[in-house]
């Protein structure tokens, strides 16, 4: 099986580069919740932002593989309040000047997928992977054919957990607490 999560909610300072953002106290007690719906035994694969590990290992208790192709989407972007609608525009399509072509995204996060999925299977394990909400939508707008990109990227929890199977194409939402 293959798990995709969404990290839980950082600790947002506009002042630090969002990539080394920690998880909030809000997001450490998500990411507990989490850890208790995550199968005993799986192979656990982060970004290599700390959010992204801190969400499948809040306690530090718990070995997290670590995989820069699982980043969220290389952008130059300000800290704003409206960073919604670009975010939203970008995976419903638009091409936005110094933000990281949409395939290069799909093609790095796809075999970072592939080779996550390998080496689970290969230890007969489930896999779990915990990135970022762009990067996720883009590679699942690819992998499994999301209907309205945008929305699915707006909809997205922190944290999310979704049952992937690329196999049929498709995934589901669980529930984390």
């Amino acid at each position: 099986m293959l798990l995709l999560v969404r990290h839980a909610m950082p600790l947002i300072d506009p002042a630090a580069d969002p990539a080394d953002w920690p998880l909030s106290a809000a997001g450490v007690t998500a990411a507990r919740a989490l850890a208790g719906v995550i199968p005993a035994g799986a192979l656990l694969v982060a970004s290599d932002e700390p959010k992204a590990g801190q969400t499948l290992d809040p306690d530090g208790s718990r070995p997290v593989r670590r995989d820069r192709r699982l980043g969220e989407v290389r952008r130059s972007e300000a800290f704003s309040d409206d960073f919604r609608l670009a975010r939203r525009s970008y995976v419903s399509g638009s091409e936005i000047t110094g933000w990281e072509p949409r395939e290069q995204v799909a093609l790095r996060f796809g075999a970072a997928v592939r080779d996550a999925a390998a080496h689970a299977r290969a230890l007969s394990r489930d896999a779990v992977i915990c990135s970022h909400g762009l990067a996720m939508t883009v590679w699942l707008s690819e992998a499994v054919f999301l209907g309205d990109p945008g929305e699915f990227w707006a909809q997205l929890r922190f944290p999310d957990l979704l049952a992937v199977d690329l196999a049929a194409r498709s995934m589901r939402r669980l529930e984390t607490s």
